[in-house]
């Protein structure tokens, strides 16, 4: 080929003078030169052996070999994370994004397959593989009760319902994010909800940081167990079977006042230090991966969201934010922070710091050795025997706070399987959604039975009774209709529809309707039990003496059997209250420990029962 071009100019010189054949010759011999010795460059560069890409070189080589061939450019582009809809193959490799993620309902196709999950990844991830230096992204998603946003997952109890079975949950959630091809969960939040009238407080274990700090466990469970004293505080993802786990959100998003979401907690340096961050300390010891920063603020004033984006850049990164949440404005969030380092607002070595941990958990979580995703868990997904973790998880999140109405009239529960007809009643009985709560398969969840699958209530009464047992259900019967039945007894299913953080904010709690008019109509007529599915204690003062018992289901997932499993005593009632239960509204804020604590339930409790064996 070169011959073949040497040959034309030259024919091509010879149409004029000999000294411009001449000058033709010496000019494409320079350039042929030139361009040999640029391609050989580019291949001696394309060989040569790169440190960062040498898995048996310590992890700290690694890092500053891939820093110092990295551009400032590059090293912005690591700093960012965009939503999925627009990750595109083009913006992947302009902006060289570090990382991905997928909102609340943001998913490939509508009741999307672990293959069409890790088909989606894997063509994002080679977007980013195919820039200058190779360097994989990190796709994230909410996992924050199970893997929520994928239809047919385990959908686990919300922490609010939480109980002694969180290491086997981080482990089966962790399974199953792996099975649709994802490394990274923006899970467990750490919150401690210290006002229930907060939209995002089933999201919290707890108001008692001790257990929070408790809970922390799970993320051994999602990361792996650390090998030894060594790793403490170090981020360390324990195979592929794991997930990067984040520690949410930093720091008081609990305390706000009124409860009033992404606002501002008014508390001294003590209460901070003391209620809201005690477990960031033993998720750091336990090595979680990534935390993530709060909206809230801290004795300070919230400013409306992007009201003045910039300064917000700019005190953000200074304060050791790393990685930024920018879903649907690449350019904005990246021009911005390119425009504060050149004016020596933000130094490049604040650049670096942040870059070199996000590349520290890359490296830890063999993201550059395994950088796309197979389908050798895809059968993980909604597996039995998470589905059998998880109906444990609901029978020891139940908590019994009344049964029978007297000392004389003796205890309802656990109820008799063998009776001629139950009434089950309450909007809240058939539906898997409300049962579900918010952060499933949507953002704000679903109502209905075709979200995903799963047992409702309703079905797992009906699959625990005796066969000659009669199950009647009536959402909202009337007077009428429930007089004209010979019931043995009734059991009111009702509370709350779903939310998820602001939409949830509530200042009055009261239980949504119709459910006191069922509560009235039912349990007037005929001895009942009334279970309420909530994300949080609601006003149920009012209607407690009507109930002959009363079980806080809170929000339990797919896995309804595990009601009915303690509700016909094939297990006992064991759950305690992790958060007050207070009486009215205008208590509020009210939590163990206050001087003012006057509770309709108090912290901790919950009554028991024995299993027994029904023929």
């Amino acid at each position: 080929m070169h011959s073949k071009l040497a040959n034309d100019v030259n024919k091509a010189g010879l149409v004029g003078d000999n000294k411009m054949a001449r000058i033709s010759t010496s000019f494409l011999g320079i350039f042929l030169l030139v361009l040999l010795c640029c391609y050989a460059s580019n291949m001696v560069q394309a060989t040569a052996y790169a440190a960062y890409k040498d898995p048996k070189r310590p992890i700290g080589a690694r890092i500053k070999d891939l820093m110092k061939r990295m551009t400032l450019e590059e090293k912005i582009g690591q700093m960012v994370q965009i939503e999925r809809v627009n990750a595109t193959a083009q913006i992947m490799k302009q902006f060289y994004i570090g990382s991905v993620l997928s909102g609340g309902g943001s998913v490939p196709a509508p009741k999307a397959s672990p293959r069409q999950w890790i088909d989606t990844v894997n063509k994002i991830q080679n977007g980013a593989l195919a820039t200058r230096l190779g360097i994989p992204m990190i796709y994230g998603i909410d996992a924050v009760h199970g893997h929520n946003n994928v239809y047919n997952a385990t959908i686990f109890p919300h922490n609010v319902g939480l109980g002694v079975t969180r290491q086997k949950i981080g482990i089966a959630t962790a399974r199953e994010v792996r099975a649709t091809g994802i490394p990274y969960a923006f899970a467990p939040c750490i919150a401690v909800c210290r006002d229930p009238r907060w939209g995002r407080c089933y999201e919290s274990y707890s108001e008692d940081p001790k257990i929070v700090q408790m809970m922390t466990e799970i993320i051994s469970g999602l990361q792996g167990d650390l090998p030894d004293k060594s790793w403490l505080g170090r981020p360390y993802i324990g195979g592929k079977d794991k997930v990067a786990a984040c520690a949410k959100h930093y720091v008081g998003d609990g305390g706000t006042v009124k409860g009033i979401n992404e606002n501002d907690t008014i508390v001294s340096q003590h209460e901070l230090y003391s209620i809201h961050m005690p477990a960031y300390y033993n998720s750091i010891i336990r090595g979680v991966s990534t935390i993530m920063a709060s909206y809230s603020s801290f004795n300070g004033i919230t400013s409306p969201p992007h009201s003045n984006y910039t300064y917000s850049i700019q005190a953000s990164i200074l304060a050791g934010v790393d990685m930024v949440m920018g879903p649907y404005n690449v350019t904005e969030f990246v021009d911005d922070l390119t425009n504060l380092i050149n004016k020596n607002f933000i130094p490049l070595s604040r650049i670096d710091d942040a870059v070199r941990r996000i590349l520290r958990v890359k490296f830890s979580m063999g993201l550059f050795e395994n950088p796309l995703a197979d389908n050798s868990l895809a059968d993980m997904l909604g597996a039995q025997e998470h589905r059998e973790i998880a109906r444990e998880a609901v029978r020891k999140s139940l908590v019994l706070l009344k049964n029978g109405k007297s000392a004389y009239t003796g205890p309802i529960v656990p109820l008799p399987k063998k009776v001629p007809k139950i009434l089950v009643a309450g909007t809240n009985a058939d539906n898997l959604g409300y049962q579900c709560g918010g952060w499933t398969i949507e953002w704000q969840g679903l109502s209905g039975n075709n979200l995903t699958s799963g047992t409702t209530i309703l079905k797992a009464i009906k699959d625990t009774v005796d066969p000659s047992t009669q199950v009647v259900y009536n959402e909202n019967p009337d007077t009428a209709f429930i007089t004209s039945n010979d019931y043995a007894y009734a059991i009111v299913v009702v509370g709350e529809q779903p939310y998820a953080e602001t939409n949830g904010d509530n200042l009055n709690l009261t239980l949504p309707a119709p459910g006191p008019d069922t509560i009235k109509n039912v349990c007037s007529h005929i001895k009942c039990v009334v279970v309420v599915i909530s994300g949080r204690p609601l006003v149920i003062e009012p209607y407690l003496e009507s109930m002959d018992a009363l079980v806080a289901a809170w929000l339990p997932g797919t896995e309804g059997q595990g009601v009915a499993d303690v509700l016909f005593g094939d297990y006992g009632f064991t759950g305690k209250l992790a958060r007050t239960w207070f009486k009215r509204v205008d208590q509020l804020p009210m939590n163990v420990g206050d001087a003012h604590y006057d509770p309709l339930f108090p912290f901790g409790f919950g009554l028991t029962t024995q299993p027994i064996k029904q023929m």
